[in-house]
Parts: C-alpha cells; structure tokens; sequence
C-alpha cells in the first residue's frame, strides 16, 4: 500500500493515513472513527476520513489490476524484468491499461490480418526508418497472400498505425493535448429537430471541455442518448498530428511518408477515438460527481431539517374531489385515529370532526401537506384552531409532500400499515416528517426525495452509495433512540446494517424496552465489534446510566466515574452542575489511549447530553394574496421556502403551487459560484417576481432585493 500517495491525494499526513486505513481494515466505519478515533486520525472529519477511503479504495482496484495483468502477461511467456518493474511502479489505471495494451488479447484487427500474412518485418525497416525504397522492399513480400505491392505497403501502415496507438509515450502526449484543448460539440441529428425541440439550447453547441459545467455536460449527454444529439470530444487535429509526426517521422524521404501517412490513420482510426471515449468518461464522471455532490448536500439538509419532536399531532393529506385525508398520531408515531373530511363540500361535518379529534386526542400541532389544494385546506383549519379559541395552542405547519406518495406504496408502508390504503399511509407519512424528518425520509428511496438534478442521468451505484453515506452521516450525527426508532433508521447506525437492526426490534418486541446499552450484547449476532461501533449512537432515555442518554463511548465510562469520583460526586451531579465541571481538569485525565480531543467531547456532551445537532423549528406563512401564478405581478417582494438547490440556481416555493427559480446570478449582489455559500435546503428567503412565463409555466425570481 503506497501511503505516501494516498497523503500527497489527499494533503493529509501520512502517519494520518496510515492509522486511518488500519482503522478501516479492523472493521471500523466511517462515523465511528470520525467520532471516537480522534487521537489515531489525528482530528480529522467525515470529508477528510472519507477521502482516505475513498483513495485506499481506488488504490486497492489498482493492485487487483496489476496482478491480472502480470499474470496474464507471465501465461504468454512475454514477461520481462524491465516490463514487470514498470507495471510495478504505476498506481494509475490509465498508465497500468497503456502498458498492457500491446500484450492484451485482440480481436481480429487489420494490423493483425498483415502479421498473418507475414508483412511485420516490412513495417519494422520502414518503422525504423533504415529502409531508402519502401516500395523495393514491399516487392520482395508479394506472394499468394499479398498480390500487389500496395497492399503490401498498406498491411505495413496498419502493422505501424497499431505501433503508434499501442505506444505508451504517444498515448500521454495526446492525452495532454486533449487535457489542454478539447472541445465538445454537440449538433441535432437529421430530421429530429421537431421531435428533440427540448435539446434546442445544443443543435449547435461547442465549448471547451474543460470548462463545461456538469448540467450542462449531463443534459448533452441525455440528448445523444435520447438519439436527438450527435456528440464529439476532439482537440486541435493539426496539433495532435505534429506531435505524433515529431515522435516517429524518422529515415529516408520515402519510410517518412509510409510512416507518416500510418500516424495520421492511427491517429483517426484508433488514437483519437480512444482518447476521446477516455475523456468522455472522465467528463462524465466528473459531472456525476458535482451533480451527487449537490443532491447529496441537499439530502443532507432535508435530512438535518428541524424537528418539531414527540407531540400529539393531526396530519392532513389535502384533495378537493376525493376529499382530504386526516390522520391522528401519538408522540411516538403510532396511528390512533384515521378519518376522511370534505372542507370544501360539507365544511361544517369537517369542522365538528376535526374539532372532536383536537379535543379527544390533545392534538399539539397540525401539520397540512403542501401538495393540491394546501393552501386552502390551511386556510379552513385555520378557521377551525379560530373557532375553538385554539389558535394560540395548537401549532399549524405546512409540510412537503416529496415522497410521501412513494412511501405510501412502498414495501416498507404495506408492512407498517397492511390494512390501510395509500392515502392514510402518504398522512401519516406527512405528520411523521413533520415530527421528525430524518425517522421518516430514510424509509423513502433519496431519489425519490425530488432534490438535486439529473440523478437519474448519473451513475446509480456512485449514486447510491454517497446518498447511503450521507444517510448514515446524519443519523450517527443525530443518535438514535434505541427504544423507540424503527428498523429503517436502526439499519444505519454505525456497525449495524438490516440484520442487527431487525434483530433488534424483535428483541425489543420481545423483552421489552432497554434498560442499558449493555443490553445490547444480548441481541442475537450482535458480537463485541458491532457494539463497539454502534453503542456511542444509540440512546437511552430514562435509562439506569445518564451516560447511556449521552455520545459518551461505554469505552470512556470509566474515565467518567473517575472524573465523578475526583470531583466527590456522582455521574448524575457532574452532568447537573455545571460548577462541578468546571472544577475538572481534563490533562489530568490524558493516556496513551485518551487525548485531549476525545476529554473535550466527554466534557461538552456532560455540558448537554444527547443534544440535537438540528436546528429549532419555526414556523413559516406565505403571503395570504398570493395563490396561483396568475396572481403575481413583476416586481413583488414575497417571502418564500428553498426547495431545491442545483448548480444553476435554487428553486423557492412561494406559495402558488409551482416553484420559482433564483438562477445563480440572482442570488446575490456579488459573484456567486456555488449555491449553496448563499442559500439552504428550507431556508426562508424574501425573493422579488422578475418575469412569469404563464405558458411556459416559468417564474423567475431574485434574491437582490
């Protein structure tokens, strides 16, 4: 393992990384690390943690080539000392694949077709440019297999075109080129200009590569796979050819013109379009990588949004025809009560049902999903709260319907509700976000979420995996209650996974609440390391130990009893008086095993135990006179909600049932390169209407106000 490189990748130590990949390679998980590892790593974060990974992995594909590709060089008895201490020093995919090339089992290729007909010694007198009459020598090859001398000179070009292509110094050369200088271009196919109208932005596009942003990479890139689109990646041509003609133009007059004449084909045929297919992918990789980048920091925003916490609430899945469909929910989630209401056809049997519910079930907060008919259904209950002088005591939120519908027809909805149809289960869905945002959303698909852009267009597995590691970022940066939290939100506690957390809620079911985080071992298949790593993220409150309720690591709670002791008091008294702590001085308490970062995090979890890293919740109203787009005027200052945040811009729902967008240049009154410097996910933002394109169904908005 070459920790050196993966220091130099990251700009991390490389004792740093070192204790970091050890930490790895015994089973540790990210979250863990990043948290109780701190003395080893040496404080590093997630991010930084992550890019370690993320290296050592690349690293480790690259050593799994490399033994392929010696093997099957050393099975074709073609191996060298010189060529096996190249392939040994290379830890680039790119570099290892050009030295393998030329050993790398063909297809039947023109150059190979020339070598069967005995042409390979013609190439090599022209390609070392001793030979002074090409054609002479050609003469001396014809036979029954080759006729003319021609055909013996071109069998002799594909031969050397192969030589060029497969050579490891040309191929760097081009590469650089391309690094430099090349242009993508993007033109409508025949007859599709109607039928891709959608496209008409790149009917006849070129920009350097290097510069394209990725929306715009990714949306060319779905033209061409839609079939409107014809793409190509190419450098300066006449650059690429001097390069390579400087390289191998060597001898007689007569071997430069066959040798030349073979670059120029090998270049066209096989160079290029190698390089360009290199290219397209790495663009391609680096526009999936900004635009996971961007859904995974919305993800992560709409995960972290505020809580409005364990409260008896009234969920509202609003329609106008199939009516509105009303929910009761206990502090913990459960299902009490679910009924259907008219508000807009029998308003007076909806009041006195809804009333009722209030009453009966000590309702706390209402929570209106913001989907059709949103508005005004928050308008009716609002005149509800007014009637019953409740106002003041009942909270009345408007909440985002994104993927209720999804959870409402999904595997883990049918389990959780079998004999309750889509629309209960899309309420409940929408109170318990409201309750808790995070508990709900890791039962949906991320995908399904409607954050980002283009996900669909990027690479899923890539996908998948960075929106599962920001999943589990937040819920290991949140905790975990371990007596209450469901199975889908269990399965993403540090060293858990589906298993461990189905085995836990059966032996919840089946012995009752937790009583310590000991207990924990007792769970079937759960052995010391999944306890070691999923213990400090799971909470218990009331529990027998305060400092179960707390991040503190069961590994440090003798450290605390030890503080306690020093200090005359108990665990309880330390975490209550905050006079007692002060009175602590963790140098005392450093080891070889305990440093002063890991002393500081015990001492301001103490401070607040179990705190949440998640903002308050407020509440937030839409401007009463505006309700459809034919209601806004140019010019209007209104105040919105961010919903969305891309590279181009951010999406801001203003109430009027479509949201509109704050393109980049609009966002602030100075230059703005990412979004999210200036705007969050749920961010509430006064915004002022520059243009509505009613039949475009656009809004323009800015935040220059």
């Amino acid at each position: 393992m070459n920790y050196a490189l993966i220091a130099q990748q990251t700009s991390i130590t490389e004792k740093q990384v070192r204790n970091t990949i050890q930490l790895f390679e015994e089973g540790a998980t990210l979250p863990f690390i990043s948290r109780y590892r701190k003395e080893a790593t040496g404080g590093l974060d997630e991010v930084q943690i992550g890019n370690i990974k993320e290296s050592w992995q690349k690293q480790l594909d690259v050593e799994k080539r490399r033994e392929a590709i010696l093997k099957n060089i050393e099975d074709q008895g073609k191996m060298s000392p010189e060529l096996r201490k190249k392939i040994e020093a290379v830890y680039s995919l790119t570099e290892l694949e050009d030295l393998y090339l030329p050993y790398k089992q063909k297809r039947k290729t023109r150059a190979t077709i020339a070598i069967e007909k005995g042409l390979q010694p013609l190439a090599q007198a022209i390609f070392a440019g001793k030979e002074t009459d090409p054609e002479r020598k050609a003469a001396a090859y014809l036979g029954d297999q080759v006729g003319t001398v021609e055909e013996a000179l071109q069998g002799a070009r594909d031969i050397m075109a192969e030589w060029v292509n497969e050579n490891q110094d040309a191929r760097a050369r081009i590469r650089q080129i391309f690094q430099r200088g090349a242009v993508i271009t993007s033109k409508v196919k025949k007859k599709k200009e109607e039928e891709g109208v959608k496209y008409r932005d790149y009917f006849n596009f070129s920009e350097p590569l290097s510069r394209i942003p990725s929306h715009r990479l990714l949306a060319i890139r779905r033209g061409e796979e839609e079939g409107f689109l014809s793409v190509d990646i190419s450098p300066d041509e006449d650059q690429a050819l001097e390069t390579l003609d400087r390289l191998f133009l060597r001898g007689s007059s007569g071997c430069q013109d066959q040798i030349q004449e073979a670059v120029t084909d090998s270049y066209k045929r096989l160079l290029k379009p190698s390089i360009e297919t290199e290219f397209s992918n790495l663009s391609k990789e680096k526009a999936d990588i900004s635009a996971i980048q961007i859904f995974t920091e919305n993800l992560r925003q709409l995960l972290l949004a505020s809580p409005l916490g364990q409260k008896n609430v009234l969920a509202i899945d609003p329609g106008y025809r199939t009516g509105c469909k009303v929910v009761v929910l206990d502090s913990q989630g459960n299902l009490s009560s679910d009924v259907v209401i008219y508000p807009f056809d029998r308003p007076a049997d909806a009041q006195t049902k809804l009333t009722d519910l209030i009453k009966k079930y000590n309702i706390e907060a209402i929570a209106v999903g913001n989907g059709t008919a949103g508005r005004e259904t928050e308008d009716f209950v609002k005149k509800v709260l007014e009637a019953s002088g409740q106002s003041d005591t009942v909270g009345l939120f408007m909440v985002s319907e994104q993927g209720a519908s999804i959870y409402s027809a999904s595997d883990v909805a049918r389990e959780e509700f079998p004999d309750k149809d889509v629309t209960v289960r899309g309420s409940v869905s929408i109170g318990r976000r409201l309750m808790d945002p995070l508990a709900e959303l890791v039962k949906i698909d991320p995908k399904s979420i409607g954050v980002g852009q283009y996900q669909h267009d990027v690479d899923q597995n890539s996908l998948r995996n960075a929106l599962d590691k920001v999943v589990e970022s937040c819920v290991n940066s949140v905790g975990v209650n371990l007596n209450t939290a469901s199975k889908h939100l269990l399965r993403y506690v540090s060293g858990l996974g589906p298993a461990l957390a189905q085995n836990i809620v059966d032996f919840r079911a089946k012995n009752g609440n937790f009583k310590t985080r000991q207990q924990l071992l007792k769970v079937p298949r759960l052995g010391s390391k999944a306890f070691e790593q999923a213990a400090g993220f799971l909470r218990i409150e009331n529990g027998s130990n305060p400092l179960d309720n707390s991040a503190v690591h069961p590994e440090r709670y003798d450290l605390v009893e030890k503080m306690a002791k020093d200090t005359g008091a108990t665990i309880k008294d330390l975490i209550q008086k905050p006079e007692l702590r002060k009175n602590i001085r963790p140098e005392k308490y450093i080891s070889e095993t305990v440093g002063l970062p890991t002393l500081k995090d015990i001492l301001s979890e103490l401070e607040k135990p179990s705190r949440d890293p998640r903002a308050e919740m407020k509440k937030f109203e839409f401007d009463n006179a505006v309700r459809k787009p034919e209601d806004l005027k140019i010019g209007m200052i209104l105040a919105g909600l961010v919903t969305n945040i891309t590279a181009f811009g951010a999406f801001v729902d203003i109430g009027v049932k479509q949201d509109g967008l704050v393109h980049v240049s609009q966002l602030a009154d100075r230059f703005v390169k990412d979004p999210n410097e200036v705007v969050r996910l749920q961010q509430e933002v006064k915004v002022k209407v520059t243009e509505v394109d009613l039949a475009r169904k656009r809004i323009a908005l800015s935040m220059k106000l």
